[in-house]
């Protein structure tokens, strides 16, 4: 290997970071890129001008540095390498390209204000610190969520103390924007005004209010929905929401895709209802989940249009599924949360399902319940990277497992 090839970055790390030939990590360098002697960047092919005045002190992208070729390589690679760093091995046919979501499409973000005096201060804090941004503009995020943040530097000195912070978190969902502000102060009339008049003048779906003994809400002009397979969903604040419309879509369609023609379906993790109610028109679906906000307002919604469901309040860590449960079904949807479901994973395991379609937003974890699904005889059938979170190392994957 020549010096040359020494300094060349070959790829991403999963933390962002260029890596060169010999294993040196560069930040904010691409494939391509070339390391000085001086420790400088000579930008190679995949190398991309940042389109946000904000990166990279930002948190909310690390890799707006990069093409999009180079982008959705780095997406595959970080579920490809947790398999490998698993023992199990991905035929090439089995892996599909890579989706990513296009920028200004995220519809669901936690952002930060802080007052200091008169000067109001939001939006995502400073890589690896708590100093915040304060947003002048962000490619990420849909425009009528960030349209809402100027108009929200003038709403909260009215409810937010000299020297606080509070968190501003925004859903899109079917009315518009729902908003939810945690650690405010409401008191006074003038107060209570400004709520209301910023409610009315932005438009709002719902304004919620959390001064730290619980929600209240304090606009409301019809009833909160998010829809799902054409069925409206009650939508309690800052639900979960996969991140995009697109990236939903694609998760959706790998588990359509997967699914028999016939046959009960179990959807485990269900929320509020993304695959329950996205695969249950024309067949019969048990749901469960552990949140009983979110399993109420899955329950009322399909008993209202009908479905044939069945939504079961179950704590699936402490009360996973058994085999004899789950052998009823033609096929399991499962959609865990970041730390994977090992407890109900090693009960599929055990199960003789015909298949498993498998939703994640951790590659660590996923790897990790894939290994077991594998060892107990099962096929990785199909793996779909998805990159939702645009610029971010957060990586999400939709995958088929299939018993021989």
């Amino acid at each position: 290997m020549t010096d040359i090839d020494k300094d060349l970055i070959i790829r991403i790390a999963a933390k962002g970071d260029g890596v060169t030939a010999d294993g040196r990590h560069v930040p904010l360098a691409a494939p391509g890129d070339r390391v000085t002697a001086d420790g400088g960047l000579v930008a190679g092919p995949h190398h991309a001008e940042a389109p946000c005045v904000h990166f990279p002190a930002c948190g909310g992208c690390e890799l707006q540095h990069v093409d999009e070729e180079s982008l959705g390589a780095f997406v595959t690679a970080r579920v490809t390498g947790a398999l490998a760093g698993q023992g199990v091995t991905l035929p090439p046919q089995s892996l599909l390209p890579p989706h990513l979501s296009p920028p200004k499409t995220r519809r669901r973000a936690s952002l930060r204000a802080a007052r200091d005096g008169r000067r109001i201060t939001i939006g995502f804090a400073e890589s690896g610190s708590h100093k915040l941004i304060d947003l002048a503009m962000c490619e990420i995020l849909d425009p009528r969520l960030f349209a809402l943040v100027e108009p929200l530097r003038a709403l909260l000195p009215l409810v937010l103390a000299d020297k606080r912070a509070a968190h501003v978190r925004m859903s899109l969902i079917d009315q518009g924007v729902d908003l939810l502000l945690e650690n405010v102060g409401v008191s006074g009339l003038a107060a209570d005004e400004g709520l209301r008049d910023f409610s009315a003048a932005q438009g709002l779906a719902r304004l919620t209010i959390d001064e730290g003994d619980g929600q209240q809400t304090r606009w409301e002009p019809e009833p909160a929905t998010m829809t799902f397979g054409g069925v409206p969903v009650a939508f309690p604040p800052f639900a979960f929401l996969q991140a995009t419309p697109d990236g939903e879509a694609a998760l959706l369609e790998v588990v359509r895709e997967a699914l028999p023609p016939g046959g009960a379906v179990a959807d485990l993790f269900s929320g509020l209802g993304t695959f329950a109610l996205g695969v249950g028109k024309e067949r019969p679906v048990y749901a469960a989940e552990g949140a009983r906000d979110l399993m109420l307002s899955l329950k009322v919604a399909a008993n209202r249009a009908q479905r044939r469901m069945v939504v079961d309040h179950r704590d699936l860590f402490r009360r996973p599924l058994v085999p004899e449960e789950l052998n009823r079904f033609a096929a399991v949807i499962i959609d865990p949360p970041r730390a994977g479901a090992r407890e109900q994973v090693m009960q599929l395991a055990a199960s003789v399902v015909p298949v498993i379609a498998y939703v994640s937003c951790n590659p660590a974890s996923f790897a990790r319940d894939a290994a077991h699904l594998v060892a107990s005889g099962y096929v990785l059938d199909k793996v779909k990277p998805v990159g939702q979170f645009r610029w971010s190392t957060h990586v999400e994957l939709a995958a088929v497992f299939r018993r021989p």
